[in-house]
């Protein structure tokens, strides 16, 4: 275990009761199912280390702590971003939520228990009308005191169009850099298994739906995530942690988080959104500049969400 307490064993899996599960947290690699694909991933790591090592000329900005971080999360009141907004207040920190509907900002089903549904109160809590596809609404939360950004977005392509995941996450880039932070505050993007590189990494099925029905959405996902990870992306130069969670379900969250090089399986909101903040919060969170696939089912299923949203939709 590193002081951080992120374990990395490739032998054990950690299980652990709701009640625990936000408070001890473990992030592991799963044994390597290599699936044709996941040499990407580690290249990323290679790359990944290259950026961080002492002979490099750009320095990994520091996390801040939960208590002291001041956070925009863009897709708030989505199934995945309003984990992340619920969970990031009950650690302490300010966050700040850009919405095309503030009424939608209500607790999810995954950490919300009894309270599911009930709309969001907190003082430490903003919540700003605006889209994220406008470069002004953008801007308008993103400031120089803002320490760490999820990117969360979803929706279907008829509602949302076809480049809203790209557009919107631009704007983001765009204004991290102008409010000079872009050297010291982390952002979390929440994409999908079966992006970019990680497309032997979902099922079999999962993939036929990405070559046919979900094209449309996969385009704008794999756009979205070379701004990061493509040469000359705009925020190649952030410090980023691209996940690309498995099937997504609506259950409390586990704690449990692997790392996976094979195929992957389902993972709750819950628990990708305990993934993105530990990347905002984790002074030694070990997959800065990375693309990590995660799942708590390591490839042995895929679980359908039970809630309204699609499989995919963050």
């Amino acid at each position: 275990h590193t002081p951080s307490r992120l374990a990395r064993s490739r032998r054990s899996r950690l299980t652990m009761s709701a009640a625990t599960a936000l408070s001890a947290r473990s992030y592991i690699a799963a044994p390597a199912r290599l699936a044709r694909g996941s040499r990407g991933v580690a290249a990323s790591r290679v790359a990944s280390r290259a950026r961080s090592s002492p002979g490099s000329s750009v320095v990994v900005a520091k996390a801040t702590p939960a208590e002291k971080s001041d956070i925009v999360v863009f897709g708030g009141t989505g199934g995945t971003g309003s984990e992340c907004v619920v969970q990031a207040l009950r650690r302490g920190a300010k966050v700040t939520v850009l919405a095309r509907d503030p009424s939608k900002m209500r607790r999810p089903p995954g950490t919300g228990g009894a309270n599911e549904g009930a709309p969001v109160s907190d003082p430490n809590l903003t919540v700003v009308r605006g889209n994220v596809s406008n470069p002004e609404d953008v801007a308008k939360v993103i400031t120089k005191d803002t320490t760490g950004v999820v990117v969360s977005l979803g929706g279907k392509t008829k509602d949302v169009g076809a480049t809203m995941l790209t557009d919107g996450t631009t704007n983001v880039i765009n204004a991290m850099k102008a409010a000079g932070i872009a050297d010291d505050a982390r952002i979390a993007i929440v994409t999908s298994i079966g992006a970019g590189d990680s497309a032997n990494q979902a099922p079999i099925v999962f993939r036929v739906l990405m070559a046919t029905v979900m094209r449309s959405i996969f385009n704008d996902k794999n756009n979205q995530e070379q701004l990061f990870l493509g040469p000359g992306g705009p925020g190649r130069d952030l410090e980023f942690c691209v996940v690309r969670p498995g099937g997504l379900g609506v259950g409390p969250p586990t704690g449990v988080v692997n790392v996976i090089d094979g195929e992957a399986g389902s993972i709750a909101r819950a628990d990708v959104a305990d993934f993105c903040l530990g990347a905002l919060f984790e002074e030694a969170f070990p997959y800065v500049g990375e693309a990590p696939c995660i799942s708590s089912v390591g490839g042995t299923s895929w679980t359908k969400d039970r809630g309204g949203k699609g499989m995919m939709e963050a």
